[in-house]
């Protein structure tokens, strides 16, 4: 990467403010020429070397017959040197003995490498060798370049330790945390890199379960890589170096593209060679006025040079100056800061909100500055954890990056500000033998008054309270003072926005004798919580009251109810009918429900039976519930017909109290003489027939529940009724239920009469304990009718009205 060179500033008036500016672009476009003719030079000697050991020829030969192929080809001079590096077979092994077996899977090799196929492919990546800087940025370039042609999903180089270990010194599509966990490797046995460089060939990695058990593979998990290469790159007569191209593919590699890895393998040797060393280039990297500033800079900061990919996206920084006084996470301090590359040390910044602040310095300019986060970096031997702001600004093309670490003591500070100002509280410290007072902040805060007045004395507080707590405090300070009495005391004080509630706790510091001679403690604004206590009376005692009405109105209801709609102790007979009734009460709740019921025998000998249910409960639904049941018996005794009385019903409910009460019903007249059932109803649910064993609901007549609609159409149907026959009228609480449709209802109903209703001994208790085994959310009202088999039926009970 260069740098357009700037004007320099006016000699007469000294340098101008772009003078470092100036020196760094001046220094780094020459340490770029200066790179680019190191490694051009290195590829060239090592290029001529292959041809005099080829051909025999001298170094002066060589250099021509590489130029006399660059022309040939018109191809460039260092392209040439590439192309011949990478047709260079592969050194010959000796084998071990004649009857040697072939190698086992993982360690095949492949006959000497024809590279006439990937001339294109080695000669782009000769060019892409030549502006690579680092093993990390070599990682990648082969990344990119391997990538179509393999199928490569990471890269990975290691080198090798001078006590047998590895060292990952580049690498690209690996994340950062996982190459963290795996920068050092011992020497372990069942490394593959490790036994690539011991035997100086390669290993192929192509079934994964066998290979799981052999090696000791980089993961987790070791399934994200299906097949891996790990090839030794030479230098000479040996191998430092391992590079490792990792697969999510699961198919071997075929024999071309073991022979394209062989001929990359030995081009990335002339690339390592030359680079400088990492981490003892030193100034070597960065102009020596640069870094004189820095030496002379206080603080911590640094100054980071970005890597960047070909398609021009920053990859990574390279810290290229340091201030004396920087020290990273780890303990490190300038001179070891420099050259290092800023996500192989600290991989926790990958994606986080300091590198994308840098990054928008880098488009924009404008300088960033980090709230305190803490980093941590799991990836060491021990877990290293700090609390960091940090701040960048842009120099040129790179960053100048300063940072404030925060000490174990300005966190307890900060910590202990944070407690005082979320728990609104401050402390405060009195010396009784100085006179000498201090407070925190918030304590000025709490008690209402400005930061710039004088904290007041001990025995000054209790003017700050209201009067009703002025005295009681004030005793409680003097037994503190005098007899170093604890004190944990609320009180209250006026403030310019209102009365507030704080409570005071202090303590006592005695001197040997036992004489108070320093108090300390501190005081806290409980005015929310006092808030928050006392609207919760408020609001229990309006509850209460609220409960106490509704259960004088339950049992004033209850008591109406129970005189209006008096339930009969057993069953009764009307017009040679068997007739019981069944009145629960909701079991939730403390209001009175509107359902009810009537069976009279009317004039003539035929019987009316009624069953009701006005919406709402309490004292409203119980009235509503009597008008309609005395004015539906009245109106029929006197000769209306079902459908009418239905009709002036609903009239009736329409015009009174502002037409807001409905209620269903359903109406049915019985004649003996002809057995025959007359009924109607108003948007009621339908009467359950039992006959010989078979159980059905009745199909309902027209008409809309009463006060709905001010033209109603009620109709009427007749139902023969036959001996052993069972009719039941019910209020729609039998069959509901939370969350549940009124069709499952019904279903549920009419298996619970198959079970304990079919025939003449049907109990209608355990009917109704069948379906009501749950709480009971609303009230239930049961007539259950039925026809004797035989006429000649013992009589029970036969008054002129069944409840009334």
């Amino acid at each position: 990467m260069t740098s357009e060179p700037l004007l320099p500033g006016d000699p007469a008036t000294g340098p101008g403010p772009a003078a470092p500016a100036e020196a760094v672009a001046r220094q780094r476009a020459e340490l770029e020429r200066l790179r680019d003719l190191a490694a051009t030079t290195a590829v060239l000697e090592r290029a001529k070397g292959v041809l005099m050991a080829v051909t025999g020829c001298a170094p002066d030969a060589a250099h021509e017959e590489l130029l006399q192929r660059a022309k040939d080809g018109n191809r460039s001079l260092l392209e040439q040197c590439w192309l011949t590096l990478g047709a260079l077979p592969p050194p010959r092994e000796r084998p071990a003995h004649p009857a040697t077996p072939p190698a086992p899977a993982g360690t095949v090799e492949s006959a000497p490498v024809d590279t006439g196929d990937h001339a294109e492919v080695l000669e782009a990546l000769g060019r892409a060798l030549v502006r690579v800087g680092s093993p990390h940025e070599l990682a990648r370039c082969l990344l990119d370049r391997l990538a179509p042609e393999l199928a490569a999903d990471a890269v990975l180089l290691y080198e090798r330790l001078p006590e047998d270990g590895l060292a990952l010194i580049g690498h690209a599509g690996v994340e950062a945390a996982l190459a963290a966990q795996w920068r050092h490797v011992p020497p372990v046995p069942g490394l593959p890199a490790l036994e690539a460089l011991r035997s100086r060939r390669p290993r192929w990695l192509e079934r994964p379960a066998e290979d799981r058990a052999r090696y000791l593979l980089i993961g987790p998990p070791p399934e994200r890589w299906l097949t891996r290469a790990w090839l030794p790159v030479p230098e000479g007569d040996t191998a430092r170096v391992a590079l490792g191209v990792l697969r999510r593919r699961d198919a071997p590699f075929a024999p071309r593209e073991r022979e394209l890895l062989r001929a990359v393998a030995r081009l990335c040797g002339g690339r390592l060679r030359a680079f400088d060393s990492p981490r003892g280039a030193g100034a070597g990297d960065i102009s020596q006025t640069v870094q004189a500033v820095f030496d002379a800079l206080p603080g911590q900061a640094v100054l980071l040079t970005p890597l960047r990919a070909a398609s021009g996206a920053v990859t990574d920084y390279r810290i290229a100056a340091a201030t004396p006084e920087a020290t990273d996470v780890f303990g490190r301090t300038a001179r070891d800061l420099i050259g290092r590359h800023l996500l192989e040390n600290y991989p926790g910044v990958a994606g986080a909100p300091l590198w994308q602040g840098c990054l928008r310095v880098l488009e924009t300019g404008v300088p960033y500055e980090s709230e305190p986060f803490v980093y941590q970096d799991a990836g060491a031997p021990s877990p290293v954890t700090a609390t960091y702001t940090v701040r960048a600004a842009p120099l040129g093309e790179s960053l100048v990056l300063s940072w404030l670490r925060y000490d174990p003591e300005d966190r307890q500070e900060q910590r202990l500000a944070d407690v005082q100002r979320l728990g609104n509280l401050g402390w405060a410290n009195w010396n009784l033998l100085t006179g000498e007072i201090a407070w925190a902040a918030q304590t000025y805060t709490v008690l209402g008054r400005r930061v710039d007045q004088p904290p007041l004395p001990l025995e000054r507080l209790p003017d700050l309270a209201q009067p009703e707590d002025t005295r009681p405090l004030a005793r409680a300070i003097a037994g503190l003072v005098s007899r170093g009495h604890p004190l944990d005391m609320p009180f209250r004080t006026g403030t310019a926005t209102g009365v507030r509630h704080l409570r005071m706790v202090a303590e006592a510091v005695t001197a040997p004798d036992g004489t108070p001679v320093e108090v300390h403690g501190f005081v806290q604004d409980l005015t929310a919580q006092r808030s928050a206590e006392l609207a919760l009376v408020e609001s229990e005692r309006a509850m209460l009251l609220q409960h106490g009405t509704l259960q004088a109105e339950r049992a004033l209801a209850t008591r109406l109810q129970h005189a209006l709609l008096p339930l009969p102790s057993k069953p009764v007979r009307l017009a040679g009918l068997r007739v019981e009734v069944a009145y629960l009460p909701a079991q939730a709740g403390i209001h009175v429900g509107g359902d009810w019921f009537s069976a009279v025998e009317l004039p003539g000998c035929d019987a009316l039976f009624v069953v009701g249910d006005v919406a709402g409960h309490g004292i409203d639904a119980v009235a509503t519930m009597a008008q309609l049941r005395f004015t539906a018996k009245g109106m029929v005794s006197t000769g209306s017909s079902l459908t009418g009385a239905l009709a002036r019903l609903n009239q009736l409910l329409l015009h009174s109290r502002d037409g807001q009460i409905t209620a269903t019903m359903v109406l049915a007249r019985y004649d003996p003489d002809r057995h025959v059932l007359a009924w109607a109803q108003a948007g009621h649910p339908p009467p359950l027939l039992v006959r010989r064993g078979e159980v059905r609901f009745l199909d309902r007549p027209g008409g809309i529940l009463l006060g709905a609609t001010g033209a109603p159409v009620y109709e009427s149907l007749e139902l023969r009724l036959e001996p052993g026959d069972r009719l039941l009228l019910y209020t729609d609480g039998l069959v509901e239920r939370p969350g549940e449709g009124l069709d499952a209802g019904f279903a549920r109903l009419a298996e619970a009469v198959r079970t304990h209703g079919c025939g003449e001994s049907g109990s209608l208790d355990a009917l109704l304990a069948a379906m009501l085994a749950d709480e009971r959310r609303d009230d239930v009202c049961v007539l259950d009718i039925r026809m004797p088999l035989e006429e000649a039926q013992d009589a029970v009970e036969a008054p002129s009205e069944a409840g009334a």
